[in-house]
């Protein structure tokens, strides 16, 4: 489960402001790419957040929505995303990274204060306005980057529920852009989407590129 040992680590070298970063939607074949920078205060959090928090693909949808509201009481959240077109421009790595990029810059733009220490999931940083250690698999280690991976996840499945309804038959509302049968059987029959990655292999595939 994840704690606060690599945040403390973090404060005993002097940093302060610390946030968790991590992202959501690096697989699907259509959407934008989602991240999430938060600060926690440990001294405001519930039992319930501190023992709730994980690695969001672990929690239930109805579990992720209740945690994201009362983080939103408590942490300062920053969220930031990269379009399909910048996907398919920058590819899907470069694009997480301006993604995670302007989180962190919303984060501070909305509080006032930017994070001077950021911990990253994964293995590869983006280039942010303060120092960043990665840590791979994240979510399941530190409490912070838990709470990012819940605010990413969820504000990307609610945008992709809002696109299933300009693009219905796709079943983006249950599938998120992920490549199920669903979802490849409505690709068939409908064809693509302005919302479909167009640098990712199926959809080449089908627009025969």
């Amino acid at each position: 489960m994840p704690d606060f040992t690599f945040e403390n680590t973090a404060r005993a070298q002097g940093f302060g402001l610390i946030c968790g970063i991590d992202e959501a939607g690096r697989g699907p074949w259509a959407g934008p790419v989602v991240a999430g920078a938060v600060i926690l205060d440990p001294q405001t959090m519930s039992e319930n957040l501190i023992r709730g928090l994980d690695d969001s693909k672990k929690l239930k949808p109805a579990t992720r929505e209740e945690l994201l509201a009362e983080l939103k009481t408590v942490a300062r959240i920053g969220v930031g995303q990269a379009s399909v077109d910048e996907i398919d421009e920058l590819n899907i790595l470069q694009a997480t990274f301006l993604a995670m990029h302007r989180a962190v810059e919303a984060l501070g733009g909305a509080f006032g204060e930017a994070p001077d220490f950021a911990l990253v999931d994964g293995n590869r940083a983006p280039s942010l306005p303060c120092p960043a250690q990665t840590v791979i698999k994240g979510d399941g280690k530190s409490l912070s980057i838990a709470a990012a991976s819940i605010v990413a996840k969820v504000t990307r499945d609610r945008g992709m529920a809002d696109l299933a309804q300009t693009y219905p038959g796709y079943g983006w509302e249950n599938n998120a852009g992920y490549g199920t049968k669903e979802h490849q059987s409505a690709l068939r029959e409908l064809g693509v989407t302005p919302e479909h990655r167009k640098s990712y292999k199926p959809i080449q595939k089908i627009l025969g590129l």
